[in-house]
């Protein structure tokens, strides 16, 4: 009841709201743009809303520093891959089309690979970690993915910048660490070609 005890406990009721609301409005959008552009009419469809958006080399700006833990326990980075293109591709194991999608990123990350192409996954509101690590087995996804229930990882990606808005969403940084592509959309396998390709091909 008193004054200080009410003080001293607001800005971590805050700071969790705002990790909360982050993951919340991705959701939310997501839903929406899904629920609209869903040919089947289904309610969970969680999509983006069909955006690929390309960046000319002198446009792009640097990715933000991205590490911490990994579904399967260890710790991994961003900056680990310097000097490779690196594919983010953020993911929850509830969302319909990250699993639809999940194919189709594991064969381009095997068929790129000797392209010096790294794809480096962001699991999203799993709070349970089980639950990614076994969307991992079942897709066999041969890459690792930071582990970020929160969003906390999301909320680095700066307003106003090529930020991932909705899941699933994908976002191609270039060899010298600055975004390049970024889809608000589930990709087939000819379309993360035609995204990654062309940045794996600059020199």
């Amino acid at each position: 009841m008193s004054p200080p005890r009410a003080l001293r406990r607001r800005p971590l009721r805050s700071a969790a709201a705002l990790a909360g609301a982050v993951v919340t409005a991705l959701a939310v959008a997501a839903c929406s743009a899904g629920s609209s552009g869903s040919s089947d009419g289904s309610s969970n469809f969680v999509g983006g809303n069909g955006q690929i958006t390309i960046v000319k080399p002198a446009d792009r700006k640097p990715a933000p520093a991205l590490s911490g833990r990994t579904v399967a326990g260890g710790q991994d980075s961003l900056a680990a891959y310097k000097g490779k293109v690196v594919v983010i591709n953020i993911w929850g194991s509830w969302c319909a089309p990250c699993r639809a999608e999940a194919p189709n990123l594991a064969a381009v990350a095997a068929a790129d690979q000797a392209k010096g192409v790294q794809f480096l996954g962001i699991n999203t509101r799993d709070l349970d970690v089980s639950n990614a690590a076994r969307f991992d087995t079942t897709f066999h996804i041969p890459y690792p993915s930071l582990f970020d229930p929160y969003g906390k990882l999301i909320l680095r990606f700066p307003k106003g910048s090529l930020n991932p808005q909705s899941l699933p969403a994908t976002l191609v940084v270039d060899r010298q660490g600055r975004v390049a592509v970024r889809a608000l959309k589930a990709l087939s396998e000819d379309e993360l070609h035609r995204i990654v390709d062309p940045v794996a091909a600059e020199r």
